[in-house]
């Protein structure tokens, strides 16, 4: 799963690619692209190596639940990412 970047992250940083936003409802309706909401899951690209005295408790390949507003979007090779604290992770699921 993990993907070979030419970005590395620092610290308690990680790279999450965002899961895709639901299309339909459990119901079968088809959601519009205005109304669709921001995932909040998504899959751990690469994780940095932990502040001084903490080891990362995620790593690569791991699906998170992240904050609604969390991580800052970027873009690496025509892929959207977001980067953010590991403090930024709800949980591993």
């Amino acid at each position: 799963m993990a993907k070979n970047l030419s970005v590395t992250p620092l610290h308690d940083r990680v790279i999450v690619q965002p899961a895709p936003a639901e299309e339909k409802t459990a119901g079968g309706i088809i959601i519009p692209d205005t109304a669709k909401e921001k995932p909040q899951r998504g899959t751990v690209i690469a994780a940095g190596p932990g502040k001084k005295d903490e080891p990362m408790s995620v790593k690569s390949g791991d699906t998170v639940l992240y904050g609604k507003y969390a991580g800052t979007e970027i873009s690496i090779e025509g892929h959207d990412y977001l980067i953010m604290r590991e403090s930024d992770i709800l949980a591993i699921i």
